[in-house]
């Protein structure tokens, strides 16, 4: 059955790229070893590590998002230690407390269009250390960010470089958050690639659930020595998936002939076109995003009219009468697709 209205409520709302549906299909009747110990998921660990020219590097697989956060920010810190993330972060907003369910807590501050500045993280750090009392405080052992961030906004290669000198002069670990990192690296304006992630972060993970596969994220720990027992650690969090093939073989897909980096160029290019006809119509965008995302502010009259006819994301507020919304395009967004919802609006 075919929706009835158009769905851009968020980018992980189809199934999976054809490609891994087929592979899916073809290896089902496979009996392999469980855990992502077979050879799928070692064939798939290998691509990974060639793409992020990192042959060292520790790859696993784990289901979803928040989970990923979860378990590897519980793999990093010390009972006594925190993580930095902006205030509109992922982990700060819409992951229900996983972080300080685990234990810790997320040490928020003020985020820039998604962003943190690095000076600024530098500054919380250093009046930690300042406070005579920071022995009974809770200790800034991580920065968090996502890339694309929250907001549709990708960091440039100079912002985490300095991001990383940070976390080098505090003894502190850079971990990114890739949930739609498809997107950035589809997006012209990026600057930031596999390898140069493998270089300057102690870890990320690129993001499958919401780049073409059913579900699925791939961790990267470029040095391996950084974290021991991670397998274990997985396990201990009950995150460690016993029919790993199906997790290595969608990436082992994404991941052959650049699918990943270039699953994400129709949404790219969706929704700029989405953007030129808001702004051509006369709608205000919030904020320039670059990515997949467009945030809209809608009169408050207009929504209930238009929520008969397109799925949506609700953002915030704007004021008493308006709203912020987002549309987000997907990896298997259709031309009909895009000028059906610039027809509507």
């Amino acid at each position: 059955m075919e929706n009835r209205k158009l769905c851009f409520a968020s980018d992980y709302m189809k199934g999976a790229h054809p490609d891994i549906l087929q592979r899916i299909v073809e290896t089902n009747m496979m009996k392999t070893d469980g855990y992502g110990l077979d050879e799928i998921s070692e064939a798939a660990r290998e691509k990974i590590r060639k793409a992020c020219r990192c042959k060292e590097a520790c790859v696993e697989f784990l289901v979803g998002g928040t989970q990923t956060n979860a378990v590897v920010i519980d793999a990093f810190l010390r009972s006594y230690q925190g993580v930095i993330a902006a205030g509109t972060g992922h982990i700060s907003v819409h992951e229900a407390g996983a972080i300080e369910a685990s234990g810790h807590k997320v040490l928020t501050i003020p985020g820039h269009l998604g962003k943190l500045d690095a000076d600024e993280v530098r500054r919380y750090v250093e009046d930690f250390y300042q406070d005579p009392n920071h022995e009974h405080m809770v200790m800034p052992g991580m920065v968090y960010i996502s890339h694309p961030t929250e907001y549709g906004t990708l960091y440039n290669l100079e912002e985490l470089k300095k991001l990383r000198e940070v976390c080098d002069c505090y003894h502190m670990a850079l971990y990114v958050d890739g949930a739609r990192l498809a997107y950035a690296l589809a997006c012209p304006d990026n600057e930031i690639t596999l390898p140069e992630l493998a270089a300057l972060c102690d870890a990320f993970y690129i993001g499958g659930t919401k780049c073409g596969a059913l579900f699925g994220e791939a961790v990267v720990i470029p040095d391996p020595d950084r974290i021991s027992g991670f397998f274990t650690i997985i396990k201990q969090h009950g995150a460690l998936f016993a029919k790993g093939r199906l997790l290595g073989l969608q990436f082992d897909t994404l991941f052959t002939d650049g699918l990943y980096e270039r699953i994400g160029v129709p949404a790219i290019l969706a929704a700029q076109k989405i953007r030129e006809a808001l702004l051509k119509k006369g709608y205000r965008l919030c904020f320039e995003s670059p990515t997949n995302q467009i945030f809209c502010i809608m009169e408050n009259s207009r929504l209930e009219e238009l929520q008969t006819k397109v799925e949506y994301g609700f953002w915030e507020k704007y004021d008493d009468e308006h709203t912020v919304i987002r549309f987000a395009a997907d990896w298997g967004i259709t031309p009909e697709e895009t000028e059906a919802l610039i027809d509507i609006l």
